[in-house]
């Protein structure tokens, strides 16, 4: 299998893939974003989220540069990824952990679509990628959210980040502020 791994547009933003509960797909996703328009997402129109993606997508790169990742497998997107400055995913003050140093950029989102591809090193690549990027930007470190006991979560769980070489910068019960020193 061809793997390629990308930065996050406008145009592969839209080869993300849908499914049926909300967020509905991670091209539509504002939680780390715009927490204060969330609303009840049944009345939530997929374009209007779709054009408030891209509006913050333009945003964050005329600010901080690439923020994001789009891996491929044999030409089809199969994970996502989503980092910035805290300041630009304002969510991230708002977990009991939070809030995230000012010197780390912060992962929102670092998604395998199919969880048959989950333990195959498309995440680790993935991370791997954001890291060496952000090193040779003069980042200092990365930090996210993880998740302790359940894989269910936008970043992922806390195994994986401590394999990838985090360490728990600020302990929470379920969401511990992990962090990457560059």
């Amino acid at each position: 299998m061809k793997r390629e791994i990308l930065p996050l547009t406008e145009e592969n933003l839209k080869d993300t893939p849908e499914w049926g509960s909300h967020p509905f797909s991670c091209k539509y996703c504002l939680y780390w974003e715009l927490p204060e328009e969330l609303s009840d997402p049944e009345k939530e129109k997929k374009e209007d989220m779709m054009q408030k993606k891209l509006r913050w997508l333009r945003e964050a790169r005329e600010r901080f540069s690439n923020c994001g990742r789009i891996v491929y497998l044999d030409g089809k997107p199969a994970g996502y990824a989503q980092y910035a400055p805290p300041d630009l995913l304002p969510n991230s003050s708002n977990y009991p952990s939070s809030p995230p140093s000012e010197d780390a950029v912060f992962i929102g989102c670092l998604f395998i679509f199919d969880s048959k591809l989950r333990r195959s090193g498309l995440g680790s690549q993935m991370l791997q990628s954001i890291v060496n990027e952000l090193r040779e930007r003069g980042v200092r470190a990365v930090e996210t959210f993880a998740r302790k006991g359940n894989p269910n979560n936008p970043s992922g769980p806390m195994e994986f980040y401590l394999k990838n070489g985090f360490h728990i910068y600020k302990d929470d019960k379920e969401f511990p502020l992990m962090r990457f020193d560059l």
